[in-house]
This record gives structure tokens, C-alpha cells and sequence, in this order.
């Protein structure tokens, strides 16, 4: 079992720029595969970024193509979110999640973090 912390979070003027990271314990990061998810109040859960064991595929919403970038250092245990061009829209609580399989899906995930708050300003 796996225990996910994010951090990283904060208020960014929209334009600028934030680093997520999620830091694992218990296992190795690299056994799961591990996604990104956001939420604001009153929604659901939703996908934003994910890779698969080994890494072999990395989808992106299509709301944050070409401006986030997942990334991952197994010799460090953790999971970041580069956030670029940031808009107010993408003001959310950022969870990290891992599971054996890769999906768009939360409740197929087991292993959740506590949350992080982003807030863009415009």
C-alpha cells in the first residue's frame, strides 16, 4: 500500500506558473500507475493528467494540453505537475492518485492524497 502527500499548491496570478509534487511512501511510485485529478466545489472529480506503469502512455485533459506536464522521479518517490499558462478556470483542489492500472476514472483509483489548493487569479 502506498501513502500519496501533495504539495505545492497556492494562489498564482493567471499566466503564471506552479509545480505540484506528490510524495509516496510505502512503496515504490513506480510499481502504479499514478494520475493527476482536480476538483472545485459542487463537481466531480476530474482527470487531468495520468501515466501508466512504465510509463508507456500519458494522456492530458484537453483542457491543460499543451500547458501541464506530468512527470515522475522513481528515485525519488514522487509525482509532479508542471502547470504553465495557468488560467482562472483551472482554479482547483489537485489530488494525486495511483493504482495498478491507468484511468480517467477516480473511483477506480485506491490510493488518493489529501489535496492541494490552486487558485488563479485573473
Amino acid at each position: 500500500q502506498v501513502q500519496l502527500v501533495e504539495s505545492g499548491g497556492g494562489l498564482v496570478r493567471a499566466g503564471g506558473s506552479l509545480r505540484l509534487s506528490c510524495a509516496a511512501s510505502g512503496r515504490s511510485l513506480s510499481s502504479y500507475a499514478v494520475a493527476w485529478f482536480r476538483q472545485t466545489p459542487g463537481k466531480e472529480r476530474m482527470f487531468v493528467a495520468g501515466t501508466s506503469w512504465g510509463d508507456r502512455t500519458t494522456p492530458y485533459a484537453d483542457s491543460v494540453k499543451g500547458r501541464f506536464s506530468l512527470s515522475r522521479d522513481n528515485t525519488k518517490n514522487m509525482l509532479y505537475l508542471q502547470m504553465n499558462s495557468l488560467k482562472p478556470e483551472d482554479t482547483a483542489v489537485y489530488y494525486c492518485a495511483a493504482d495498478t492500472y491507468l484511468s480517467i476514472i477516480p473511483v477506480q483509483y485506491r490510493f488518493w492524497g489529501q489535496g492541494t489548493q490552486v487558485t488563479v487569479s485573473s
